[in-house]
């Protein structure tokens, strides 16, 4: 993270009292999520990039290989030097040798980069479906963004998987007359 990137101040923007307070992306609100995004993407120094690994892959290499896939991949197009960078990763994650690494347990609550990280990745995703929602309208995608809510277990339910659903994440759910 640049030197002159003020965490205290990008957290300061979403909580009550200006008391900054480091979390997850899980513990803040979309709106916080993405007002911290905005603080992120128009920085200008911090290089930040999001990548994804289809529900196929998910599905036939598991969701911690496509994890570190997917962190591969972000890496690749930031285009920068192996040597030149440490990458911090939260707990499980791996990225490919050639890059010096650290992982912490509860990285994404106790080291603000990777929280930073795992909100540039939940706001992404949120917005990749959102996006989709249109194209698979029957799942309404724009009001739970894909998450194994009670709403979306029912779309599925009535519509059936598509594509972009992992059938690993669908074991045991009522999909018409049948079960995945």
């Amino acid at each position: 993270m640049p030197e002159d990137f003020d965490w205290e101040e990008a957290f300061a923007k979403v909580t009550r009292r200006g008391a900054p307070r480091l979390r997850d992306s899980k513990q803040l609100s979309a709106q916080q999520r993405e007002v911290l995004y905005e603080h992120v993407v128009s920085h200008g120094r911090l290089k930040h990039a999001a990548a994804f690994v289809d529900a196929h892959a998910i599905d036939s290499i598991g969701i911690v290989n496509a994890a570190n896939e997917a962190a591969s991949v972000a890496l690749t197009e930031l285009s920068i030097s192996a040597g030149r960078v440490e990458v911090l990763l939260d707990a499980g994650l791996r990225v490919p040798s050639k890059w010096q690494q650290r992982s912490f347990v509860r990285g994404d609550e106790t080291i603000p980069v990777i929280a930073l990280a795992s909100i540039v990745a939940k706001v992404s995703r949120d917005r990749t479906m959102e996006d989709l929602s249109s194209q698979y309208a029957p799942y309404h995608f724009e009001a739970h963004k894909g998450y194994g809510t009670l709403a979306h277990r029912r779309a599925i339910s009535r519509a059936g998987l598509s594509e972009i659903h992992r059938t690993s994440f669908c074991r045991g759910l009522r999909i018409g007359p049948k079960s995945v």
